[in-house]
């Protein structure tokens, strides 16, 4: 089976999509690109947002198009919580957010079989499978619709208790570029149980499950042993890591095990609840010498009424004091941030104070979105619904506020020496990561997947570049 695959969404749905393609590609089937006459086409589909599940619709229909003779199978959040639009977008294969390996398995089986499975199944099942939502209420069923087949195999995300264990790394499959990668995802934390008012993840994910420490320090070591430079620590939430496990590990404890068992890879934190970044935690942190010195924050406000209202668990204040833990610990880290503009109950006297405290912080660099809503979520129903247009706007103005502070922190920089991965040819210059998040671009050298220590001079149209000592 030749087949393809799309992505969108977080890095966890990228690291379940490496772990898709390495599943069947082990059973000796063939990743290509899409318009190469594929038989299979694959959408790992996102739902965090309106506008992700817009673009999750938009891409089933651009594969069908592309590869029309080709099964199309959906998998990913939005197919978890609503099965019915995957069922109405003609797939024929719908998973959700677990069991990978049933999802591969099943899209074989329905390639393999797909002759003898086109007239099995009858029209009464389509209204046995969905409730009068249009919502799973099965584990697994089967609907048809006047053209072909579609099987679900969703389940439910509540009833997942344990972490499911995927292959790390990338298929090193050469014609995908996959073999060229410099950095693998390690994903060891799965869930969330923090059920902020906008978010509708949880309901896909369902609760908080991590992978133990020994088989997240065996992962790390077979990623080294793959040559990969660096490792990208990730999880739907990973300040969570650990609290369902028996002997309670922290996010500390199991990446100092990760670092022990690939002491020749960078090791990079996915995003951060403030809460997390105590004083210890950062003393923890800054004696892991392969670490990072760039923490992304999940901060969403600079506005604690705000904050109050999206139903996350922390002040201004405490994320204060996790910046100022971390600058002490870890110098010229780069701290970076999401921003949400535009919630409902936003005032005008609100977006300033987030305006005026993300500007007090400094950021390296931001994500910023204006408030989309979710289907599903407490956030779309709230009272006081701020105009899209008003979000956009303050989007535009916070994103030209952190456009400067970007600035400000890559001119901080010159003179300054920072570990840069090299990944690509650009110009005629190697450009790569150094460790505090910044693209810099060695005016005198470089080989991809090499790290070297960059002594930075200056900046070119925004482009920082420097010599390597």
């Amino acid at each position: 089976m030749k087949f393809c695959i799309l992505t969108l969404g977080c890095k966890v749905n990228q690291y379940e999509t490496q772990a898709i393609v390495s599943i069947l590609i082990s059973r000796g089937h063939e990743q290509a690109e899409a318009g190469k006459g594929c038989d299979a086409c694959i959408i790992n589909t996102c739902a965090v947002t309106a506008e992700s599940v817009r673009k999750s619709r938009q891409a089933v229909r651009r594969m069908k198009k592309i590869e029309p003779g080709a099964l199309i199978a959906v998998c990913g959040c939005l197919s978890q919580i609503e099965p019915s639009t995957a069922f109405t977008l003609c797939a024929d294969l719908v998973g959700g957010s677990g069991d990978r390996y049933k999802f591969a398995l099943e899209l074989e089986s329905i390639f393999n079989e797909r002759a003898s499975y086109a007239d099995s199944i009858s029209t009464d099942t389509i209204n046995s499978h969905f409730d009068k939502n249009g919502l799973s209420v099965t584990d697994e069923g089967f609907a048809r619709d006047t053209e072909r087949q579609v099987k679900i195999v969703t389940g439910d995300p509540m009833q997942m208790h344990v972490f499911e264990e995927l292959p790390p790394g990338a298929p090193l499959q050469a014609k995908t570029g996959a073999a060229r990668r410099t950095r693998a995802l390690l994903k060891i934390q799965d869930g969330c149980d923090n059920y902020c008012a906008y978010c509708v993840i949880p309901y896909a994910r369902g609760h908080s499950r991590s992978l133990s420490e020994a088989r997240a320090a065996d992962y790390a070591r077979r990623i080294g042993e793959q040559g990969f430079r660096e490792i990208v620590v990730t999880g739907i939430e990973i300040s969570s890591y650990g609290k369902d496990l028996a002997d309670k590990p922290t996010l500390a404890d199991v990446v100092r095990g990760i670092s022990a068992a690939a002491p020749s890879s960078r090791l990079r934190l996915g995003s951060l609840d403030p809460r997390t970044i105590t004083e210890g935690f950062c003393r923890e942190m800054s004696d892991i010498s392969n670490l990072c010195g760039h923490f992304h924050l999940s901060l969403q406000s600079g506005c604690d009424k705000t904050l109050r209202r999206m139903g996350r668990k922390y002040d201004t204040n405490a994320v204060r004091d996790a910046i100022s833990s971390l600058r002490s610990r870890f110098p010229d880290c780069g701290i970076t941030a999401d921003l949400i503009t535009g919630f409902p109950g936003e005032t005008d006297a609100e977006f300033e104070q987030t305006l005026e405290f993300i500007k007090s912080a400094s950021f390296s660099d931001m994500h910023i979105f204006p408030f989309s809503p979710r289907p599903g979520t407490r956030a779309a129903i709230m009272p006081e619904q701020v105009e899209k247009i008003v979000g956009r706007e303050r989007a535009h103005i916070a994103a030209a506020a952190a456009a400067g502070m970007a600035q400000e922190f890559r001119l901080g920089l010159i003179g300054k020496t920072v570990d840069v991965l090299f990944e690509r040819e650009r110009g005629g210059r190697w450009v790569g990561y150094s460790g505090n998040y910044i693209e810099v671009a060695a005016k005198n050298g470089g080989a991809r997947n090499s790290v070297h220590n960059v002594q930075i001079s200056g900046l070119e149209e925004g482009h920082v570049w420097g010599e390597i000592i």
